[in-house]
């Protein structure tokens, strides 16, 4: 869907007379999708750059090519920014990949004409949010301890690699956006993985759980933030830390 609004709306602004227009259009309406499009056209093989499908979501767009791989690409992109700023989630997403028990993206810096890409596995799956409010409501309580299971995981994790990303006001490292990025299996009902890590940081255990629904329309009426809080202070009494 939204890479063929783009490419609709690309073509309507070329009839725009005003040059200047044209541009400022594109870039602050468009993003400079097409600037982008043809960058990434460069640096992917001809024979796999076939089936494309734009995303958008965030401070990124994103391009899944034939639903091998993603490419995602900030949407105000700044040559100018460090490269350190745009490497932060792939730091962050390569110290927790063998410690959380969910998929997460393996990230590689691709640069082309300028820019600078995010390129990772596609997660096959389905996004939580695609579901209905019945389904969820029906599953809620497997996905709750599951997410209690990933957040005590990661929260209690402290990656020796990342320790200069760490701020004061935190105990622990978040997501931060759990509930718009987790995909499922829609045979097994089971979260698999778990996308966009740009949020991501160090910060507060309640944060971590209100984020899991306030980002969403449905999940708030399940009642999984409760089943989360329940199931994180039995780990607590489980796994005490030290």
């Amino acid at each position: 869907m939204w890479r063929t609004f783009f490419e609709i709306c690309d073509y309507l602004v070329a009839l725009i007379p005003s040059r200047k227009m044209r541009k400022k259009i594109r870039h602050e309406q468009l993003y400079d999708y097409r600037k982008k499009f043809n960058a990434l056209r460069k640096i992917i093989p001809a024979h796999e750059f076939k089936h494309i499908r734009v995303i958008k979501g965030g401070w990124n767009i994103g391009f899944i090519i034939n639903k091998k791989y993603v490419c995602k690409i900030r949407k105000f992109f700044d040559s100018n920014t460090p490269i350190e700023k745009i490497m932060r989630e792939k730091r962050i997403t390569d110290a927790f990949a063998k410690i959380v028990p969910f998929k997460i993206p393996k990230i590689e810096i691709l640069e082309s004409d300028g820019y600078t890409f995010y390129k990772y596995n596609f997660i096959p799956g389905i996004n939580l949010n695609r579901f209905s409010l019945k389904t969820m409501k029906k599953h809620h309580i497997r996905w709750g301890k599951q997410l209690a299971d990933f957040i005590y995981t990661m929260h209690n994790s402290d990656p020796t690699e990342i320790q200069d990303l760490k701020t004061d006001d935190g105990d622990g490292w978040n997501h931060n956006d759990i509930c718009n990025n987790l995909i499922l299996d829609k045979k097994s009902m089971k979260i698999i993985g778990l996308i966009d890590w740009e949020y991501s940081g160090w910060g507060k255990l309640e944060t971590e759980i209100v984020n899991c629904t306030r980002f969403s329309k449905k999940l708030p009426k399940t009642g999984i933030d409760k089943i989360i809080s329940q199931e994180y202070k039995k780990l607590e009494k489980k796994h005490p830390r030290s």
